[in-house]
C-alpha cells in the first residue's frame, strides 16, 4: 500500500479517499484495511466508510476474506464507538472468515480488548504486520465450502404479507414479527417482492410495517443491497413504522451515511399521514 496516506479532513470518508485505505490480496485472501492515522469522529464517518466496504466487496465477486486492519494512529470517537462496533460485526458475520488487528495505539487496543471480552471473540491484536499475516496463514479457509443457507420460507410465507392499495397507490409490507436469519431469506422475501410489483407495471409509495421484525447480522448487508435497488428501481417513498430499537438503528444509521431520510414513524396511522405530505409535496 502507498507510504503517503490522505488525512481525514482530505479524504472525507469519500468512496475515493475510502479506496486508498483498501487493498484485496487475492493470493492471500485478505481484504487489507488501512486504518492509519484515521480519525472517525461520528457514526456519519463510521457509516460511510463500511458503506463503501460492503460495495467494494459486491465488486470483487468474492464474499469471504480474511480482515487484515492497521490500527495504528487510528482514533474512535466515543460518538463513533457503537455506530463502529456495530457495522463491523454485521460486516465480519457476513464477509469475514477471521479478522486480524496490529499496531493498535494503547486507547483503540483497550477499547477492542473491552469489546472482545463483551462480544465473546478474539481480538487477535499483534504488534507488527508480519506477525498479523502469520496469524491470518494459521486460520482455515472457507471458501471452498461455501455456505449455502437453507431456506426458512415458501413464497407462501411471503403472499399474505404484500398487499396493494391501489386508490392510495401504495405497497403495503408487513415485516411484523419476521426474523431475516440470514442473506437467503433475504433474496427469498425481495425475489418475491419484485416479482409482484413487476406484475403491476408501476412504482409504488412503500408503507413498510417493522413491528418485532428482527434483521440478524448475517442478514443486514444483504438486506440493505437489496433494499436500496429496489427503493432506486420501485419506490415513490418509503416509510417505515413500529421498528425495534436495534432495526431502528440499523435503518438510521444506513439512512444518515446514504442521504436518504428514514422516515420512521411509531404508528401506522403516522405513517400513512407522512405519505401523504409526500404526495402533496411535502
Amino acid at each position: 500500500m502507498a507510504e503517503h496516506h490522505a488525512t481525514l479532513e482530505e479524504i472525507a470518508f469519500t468512496p475515493e479517499g475510502i479506496d486508498t485505505r483498501l487493498a484485496f490480496l487475492g493470493d492471500l485472501q485478505i481484504l487489507e484495511f488501512d486504518l492509519s492515522g484515521v480519525h472517525f469522529h461520528n457514526s456519519a464517518d463510521v457509516n460511510a466508510f463500511y458503506d463503501h466496504v460492503e460495495e467494494r466487496i459486491a465488486a470483487e465477486g468474492e464474499d469471504l476474506w480474511f480482515f487484515l486492519v492497521n490500527y495504528q494512529g487510528c482514533r474512535i470517537d466515543p460518538e463513533a464507538w457503537i455506530a463502529f462496533s456495530r457495522r463491523g460485526k454485521t460486516l465480519n458475520l457476513a464477509h469475514s472468515m477471521g479478522s486480524v488487528r496490529y499496531d493498535a495505539s494503547h486507547e483503540t487496543r483497550r477499547q477492542i480488548e473491552r469489546d472482545a471480552g463483551t462480544e465473546a471473540f478474539d481480538p487477535n491484536l499483534f504488534a507488527t504486520r508480519a506477525e498479523a499475516i502469520a496469524r491470518i496463514e494459521e486460520l482455515p479457509t472457507r471458501r471452498r465450502a461455501r455456505i449455502i443457507h437453507t431456506p426458512n420460507y415458501a413464497e407462501a410465507d411471503f403472499a399474505p404479507r404484500i398487499e396493494f392499495l391501489l386508490e392510495d397507490r401504495i405497497m403495503d409490507v408487513d415485516f411484523s414479527n419476521f426474523t431475516f436469519h440470514h442473506s437467503r431469506d433475504v433474496d427469498d422475501f425481495y425475489d418475491f417482492i419484485e416479482g409482484q410489483i413487476r406484475k403491476t407495471d408501476r412504482k409504488w409509495f412503500f408503507l413498510i410495517n417493522y413491528e418485532n421484525c428482527r434483521i440478524m447480522p448475517e442478514a443486514w448487508v444483504e438486506y440493505a443491497r437489496r433494499g436500496k435497488e429496489l427503493n432506486i428501481a420501485a419506490s415513490l417513498g418509503s416509510v417505515r413504522y413500529a421498528p425495534g430499537s436495534e432495526t431502528e438503528a440499523d435503518i438510521r444509521g444506513r439512512a444518515e451515511s446514504q442521504g436518504f431520510r428514514p422516515n420512521i414513524r411509531n404508528t401506522r396511522e403516522e405513517a400513512m399521514a407522512r405519505i401523504a405530505e409526500m404526495k402533496a409535496g411535502g
